[in-house]
């Protein structure tokens, strides 16, 4: 089959790899429809998050059930399934606690890291090792689990449905975690695929004011088109934390950080993170602590890696801030998001701008990541 690979800082070829098969009894294959490239997907493609030759990305897949091991009884040969990034057994504590990205037994492959946490397709040895959905077939672990059923009934295109296995959760749960209520101002730092959809999410949970932090001047303008949002372009503003302190008289409720380690590096972090001494930038994280209010939370959902140096605990502590953060448990909202999306509460395909075939995936990493042709998201069809 054909895969997206990759082959070394920035470069994503897409070669012929052998073809998963069933390896345990509650597995399944999944032929790929439609995949998307995530921004997390650009953390390897940038060489913050190391990957192995070869090694097959992507964990934003859905498609038709091709085969099933003998103890799935969920699925069945032709089921149209979305696939979310989560592996999670479905039985441990954190899967019964709603809290799938944390599964105890989705992590199991040895790996240098000692690390406690999930695993996750197409995002490295570090979790899980998995081999991810930029492909033509998927193996899928936990076929009882994980796929998420797309109902005959449900004639939605893959464009309408296939954000559910990552961009629609990650986004709602970034919002509902951070507490964002009724009458509050939040602040999205980050005006990609996950920024422009959890400040939907804040409008939908009340917030009485959203404010859209980027630099790329078009990613602004898409979040004042589609969430009729405010926007401050932090290049063009000396100190933007304290900008929007003094905006917002004492600072913003809620602050959300859909950016994390690749965000905008002074030449000093740039230098400390190819010498692996620092995971990336701490500027979201600075701004953050800048504009929150006294006792407000900031909620940090772009991926962070390896220890930091200069973070701003001692500001964030001695102003009684709420940290909260991690990696979305999505599967237990699927469901519901699914509704939003069928009675048109909520249309994910407002973020896409571009569809490309499979072959051309090395050509649509780079069109996303540079921001050429206005890219805010892409769909890539096997």
């Amino acid at each position: 089959m054909k895969a997206v690979t990759y082959q070394g800082l920035k470069n994503m070829q897409v070669k012929n790899v052998p073809d998963p098969v069933l390896v345990k009894d509650d597995d399944i294959i999944v032929r790929i429809t439609s995949t998307a490239i995530c921004g997390s997907d650009l953390h390897i493609y940038q060489g913050s998050l190391p990957a192995q030759i070869d090694y097959v990305i992507g964990h934003e897949p859905m498609g038709i059930v091709e085969d099933v091991g003998k103890d799935v009884t969920k699925v069945k040969k032709g089921d149209r399934v979305v696939l979310p990034f989560n592996i999670a057994c479905g039985h441990c504590q954190y899967c019964q606690s709603d809290l799938e990205s944390q599964c105890d037994n989705a992590n199991k492959s040895p790996n240098p890291y000692n690390i406690d946490t999930g695993g996750y397709f197409g995002f490295t040895d570090r979790y899980g090792d998995y081999a991810g959905g930029q492909a033509e077939l998927l193996r899928v672990p936990y076929g009882n689990n994980i796929p998420f059923i797309i109902p005959e009934s449900c004639e939605l295109p893959d464009e309408s449905v296939v954000f559910l296995s990552d961009v629609l959760p990650t986004a709602y749960w970034s919002v509902v975690n951070a507490g964002v209520k009724k009458g509050d101002t939040v602040v999205v730092l980050g005006c990609g695929p996950i920024g422009l959809m959890a400040q939907k999410f804040a409008w939908m949970n009340g917030a009485k004011r959203v404010i859209a932090v980027d630099r790329v001047p078009y990613r602004l303008q898409k979040a004042k088109q589609i969430n009729n949002v405010e926007t401050i372009n932090f290049e063009e503003i000396a100190d933007t934390g304290l900008h929007i302190q003094e905006l917002t008289s004492g600072g913003a409720d809620v602050v959300i950080d859909c950016v994390g380690m690749d965000g905008k590096k002074t030449t000093l972090e740039a230098i400390e993170q190819s010498l692996m001494v620092i995971g990336g930038t701490l500027s979201p994280l600075k701004i953050a602590s800048d504009a929150v209010r006294k006792s407000g939370t900031i909620q940090i959902t772009g991926v962070y890696g390896s220890k930091y140096n200069q973070f701003p605990l001692g500001a964030i502590w001695e102003r009684n801030i709420n940290l909260r953060m991690g990696q979305a448990p999505v599967i237990h909202l699927m469901p519901m998001l699914l509704e939003k999306i069928i009675s048109e509460e909520l249309d994910p395909t407002q973020i896409i701008s571009h569809q490309l075939p499979l072959d051309e995936a090395s050509e649509a990493y780079r069109i996303f990541n540079d921001h050429v042709d206005e890219c805010t998201k892409v769909i890539l069809k096997p």
